[in-house]
């Protein structure tokens, strides 16, 4: 199969996301103007026959006073990963983004290798010699992606850091999904546990209504983010980063991204953001306030949330990023904890990769970053 790669527009290239089942928030042609940081291309993989059969989002990120850039492709290029030939994928991107400027190449291959059920990562997290979600045993295992990761490897890609509980610029390798597709709504409500059902009954009795925000909305979201940052000690995005979000992704389709309240008494006193592509539909950035907890906000939110993405034909609910410990006095723990209660499973991606163009430029890179 013989490929040629080029610059392609962004009709184009949304015209391949649309007709896909599923692919990456982070690899639609919008998600550039959410990186305004970035300078950005649109790539596309070309067949003999003339047709498009693959697509990348690439973000362009310039080193300080000279023009060499880090190429990232986060969560992407869409593109066969299994496909025999993945020199044949590759090999002309890095040619190209060489002759772009480029000293470096990240990218995040879509292809996941293993999956935890809840039950067994319930069992780890009671066995006190586990530690990590990888000492667990995975309930399945993907040996396609062991090869993906060996082809890597032999063409002299590097596996970046690992992404942890994915805060920061680097993708998350482990998540928590919810599978929807061939399940009953009530099958997913029953393989929620005990104490997540009680959650949501309890806030359905106090009379927490959650509902759909807008655009103007969004200062009152900033207002529950901001008491979160400082209760949770992260710095948090500006308003204008959520607006432009918003008015960018929704441009490109009014339902890429959504805005979720829920509120007691006329009162918000959490929110979540939710973006949408395909069947893929995923819990983006989630606030809330530090009063109204005993009425169980987030539990109403998260079922209602689910509830739509199954309305909308989702085959699966992301709860993006987790840490791989299962030690409970990890500050992280309490995030699997909080998701596994869903009765979904984690995944781990093969995680990010790089591919060192100038190794001197890549090298001063890995300083730079390993000093901030």
């Amino acid at each position: 199969m013989s490929l040629t790669l080029r610059t392609i527009s962004r009709e184009q290239h949304l015209a391949y996301i649309q007709n896909l089942p599923a692919a990456s928030h982070c690899q639609v042609p919008a998600w550039a103007d959410v990186k305004t940081e970035w300078r950005s291309e649109n790539l596309g993989w070309f067949d003999r026959s003339g047709e498009l059969v693959g697509a990348g989002l690439v973000l362009y990120r310039q080193l300080p006073k000279i023009k060499r850039y880090l190429a990232y492709l986060p969560e992407g290029p869409v593109i066969n990963w299994h496909a025999p030939n993945l020199d044949d994928w590759l090999q002309p991107m890095l040619a190209h983004l060489k002759q772009q400027g480029a000293f470096s190449v990240k990218m995040g291959p879509p292809v996941v290798i293993r999956r935890w059920d809840a039950a067994a990562i319930k069992s780890g997290i009671q066995d006190p010699d586990v530690k990590r979600l990888r000492d667990v045993e995975a309930t399945h295992i993907e040996p396609r992606a062991f090869e993906v990761s060996d082809r890597l490897r032999k063409m002299g890609w590097q596996q970046g850091e690992d992404g942890g509980a994915g805060f920061g610029d680097v993708q998350p390798r482990y998540v928590f999904q919810v599978p929807l597709a061939n399940r009953s709504l009530e099958d997913v409500l029953k393989g929620f546990n005990q104490l997540w059902r009680r959650n949501i009954k309890k806030a359905e009795k106090a009379g927490v209504e959650v509902v759909q925000g807008s655009y103007e909305d969004l200062a009152e979201w900033q207002r529950l983010y901001e008491i979160t940052a400082v209760r949770d000690h992260f710095r948090p995005r500006p308003l204008s980063y959520f607006q432009r979000m918003w008015t960018v992704l929704n441009s490109e389709d009014p339902n890429r991204m959504r805005l979720y309240f829920a509120r007691h008494n006329g009162v918000n006193l959490s929110a979540a953001t939710m973006l949408v592509v395909g069947g893929h539909v995923w819990y983006s950035y989630g606030a809330s306030d530090n009063i109204g907890r005993e009425v169980r906000p987030s539990n109403a939110m998260q079922w209602r949330m689910l509830r739509d993405s199954y309305a909308m034909g989702a085959t699966v609910y992301d709860l993006r990023g987790i840490s791989d410990s299962l030690d409970e006095t990890d500050h992280l723990f309490g995030l699997i904890q909080f998701k596994v209660g869903t009765g979904g499973e984690a995944v781990e991606y093969i995680g990010e990769w790089d591919f060192p163009l100038n190794k001197l430029l890549h090298k001063a890179l890995d300083i730079y970053m390993s000093r901030r």
